[in-house]
């Protein structure tokens, strides 16, 4: 989710796009290594089978269940993980009175509705101009019934992205990791790895 972010952020010195990210490639990085990692508020496990890069937080301002990886720059491709978020709390940061809002996570939102919000983020706070869902699907997570997003959107910056979500809300909160990458290659290269870290997924006991 913060590669929309950064992008965001970059956009927001900016005018361009998604994921969830940090102040410059080189700064606010620290290395992930390729073992089981603690995501998020810690609830969420994941394993990547490569190394990647953990993001200062940027746009996901401040939100402890939100953190966000990148392999070649938030610009280009970014992984997100939102772990335990809870019902009434957002993905992003904002002031009450802001124009446009996010909506916030509610515990009873369905698949659709889960996507509909995501939507808004990008459209709202991630610099999108165009946003197109390409498949809304159920998918098993975390070892319950969940859903898997797939989209496109176009940025200010002109760049064609690609992203998926897989999610579920167990026991009331939303857990979801998100891919988000340019179109034109860094997503079919880190799908595999997405994948992978999807399929590590499970909730710490």
């Amino acid at each position: 989710m913060r590669r929309i972010l950064l992008a965001a952020a970059l956009a927001a010195s900016l005018s361009g796009c998604a994921g969830v990210g940090g102040p410059g490639f080189g700064s606010g990085y620290s290395l992930i290594r390729a073992r089981e990692h603690a995501v998020g508020d810690h609830t969420l496990i994941v394993t990547p089978a490569q190394e990647w890069n953990r993001q200062s937080t940027i746009i996901f301002d401040d939100i402890r269940q939100v953190e966000d990886w990148t392999q070649n720059g938030p610009v280009l491709d970014s992984l997100s993980f939102v772990s335990g978020l809870k019902d009434g709390k957002s993905i992003v940061r904002q002031w009450r009175k802001a124009d446009q809002q996010v909506p916030r996570f509610r515990s009873s939102m369905t698949a659709p509705e889960v996507a509909a919000m995501l939507e808004t983020f990008y459209r709202t706070r991630a610099g999108t101009l165009e946003f197109k869902t390409l498949a809304l699907a159920p998918r098993p997570f975390l070892g319950g019934n969940g859903f898997q997003l797939d989209f496109d959107h176009l940025d200010g910056d002109e760049l064609w992205r690609r992203g998926r979500a897989v999610g579920a809300v167990v026991d009331g909160r939303l857990y979801l990791i998100l891919l988000d990458a340019a179109r034109s290659h860094y997503f079919n290269t880190e799908l595999p790895e997405f994948e992978n870290v999807v399929r590590s997924a499970h909730l710490r006991r």
